[in-house]
């Protein structure tokens, strides 16, 4: 009998040694957006941390593939589609997904938490009282990017909670590099920009171009414009290859907090911006520049927008959207 149990055991240690372990992705693919609060994302892909970091944990050669978009709603349509594992956009994007999909999308962590200037060139307009029909606003993604809710949030400050759309009417899409140029031309109807860095800071070099909101002070204190989301699905299938993606994103902000100058030459590289290396570190060097993994001001998003009705899951803390992975950060 004992040597019966022991051809079996010894047969049972062969089936699994020879049968192989499941399979992670031998490809992952990432996108960010224009502009600074996706500064790790440029770092992760110009110094491969991705590819290190999974090397550390015996993946192998994992291809790492990047998609650049110039709105959250596209990026969001991509992962949504399986066209993309991982999407870099406005913590408002990550909330309308993981609202829409039951919590089947969630936030793998922050990218960045930056100040957002609402600006015009619009002379008699002080703030947003002045609003007209006659302004256009551009914003990233109509209604639910992160610059749109923060309008939403100053509008219900300013007029009450009956009023939070009021302003939504004078929205109208468009990536900050094209605001940019919308605004500045002085032609077309595209009057105000509720912009991002380092785009705010050349509006307001031009002439007549004035700041009317600022989203620290409306929210009190910065709110994550970027944030780093996955799917439920893949998180669950591919525990290593997501290590690897929230370590790398580690790793990046890690590099802005201890060399800014190495930081911003690579924006300056991938964004092919004429601003100069000074120039970046100034701006990034600001209160209210937040580079982390803990989420900022979360929940205060997730409340205007549920309370606006563009939400429809409650949520009890910042933990339910957010993987389990980031719960020991200091998230808002």
């Amino acid at each position: 009998m004992r040597v019966f149990i022991r051809l079996i055991l010894g047969f049972a240690l062969s089936v699994v040694l020879i049968v192989p372990a499941f399979a992670e992705v031998t490809e992952v693919r990432l996108t960010r957006q224009p502009g600074l609060v996706y500064l790790p994302l440029m770092i992760m892909e110009a110094n491969k941390y991705v590819e290190k970091e999974a090397q550390k944990r015996g993946l192998g050669d994992l291809k790492v593939s990047w998609v650049v978009f110039n709105s959250g709603g596209a990026a969001v349509d991509a992962l949504l589609s399986g066209n993309v594992d991982f999407v870099t956009s406005g913590g408002t994007n990550l909330l309308v997904a993981w609202s829409a999909t039951n919590g089947q999308v969630k936030g793998v962590g922050g990218s960045g938490a930056v100040p957002m200037w609402l600006v015009t060139r619009n002379p008699n307009v002080k703030s947003i009282k002045d609003l007209s029909d006659k302004d256009k606003i551009a914003v990233p993604t109509v209604r639910v990017s992160t610059q749109a809710v923060v309008l939403q949030m100053a509008t219900d400050k300013e007029f009450g909670a009956s009023e939070i759309h009021k302003f939504d009417s004078l929205t109208v899409a468009l990536g900050h590099p094209d605001a940019l140029i919308a605004l500045t031309s002085g032609q077309g109807e595209i009057d105000s920009h509720f912009s991002l860095p380092p785009f705010e800071q050349e509006e307001v070099k031009v002439p007549g171009v004035h700041v009317i909101l600022n989203s620290v002070d409306v929210a009190g204190g910065p709110v994550s414009n970027g944030v780093v989301f996955s799917s439920v699905k893949f998180h669950d299938a591919n525990p290593k290859v997501y290590a690897a993606v929230l370590a790398a994103l580690g790793d990046a902000q890690d590099l802005i907090k201890h060399d800014k100058r190495a930081a911003a030459q690579i924006y300056l590289d991938a964004s092919h911006d004429k601003s100069s290396v000074d120039d970046i570190v100034k701006i990034i060097s600001q209160p209210n520049y937040v580079f982390s993994l803990a989420p900022q001001r979360m929940m205060k998003l997730w409340d205007i927008m549920y309370r606006g009705d563009t939400l429809k899951l409650k949520a009890t803390g910042w933990k339910d959207f957010f993987f389990p992975e980031v719960h020991n950060q200091p998230g808002s």
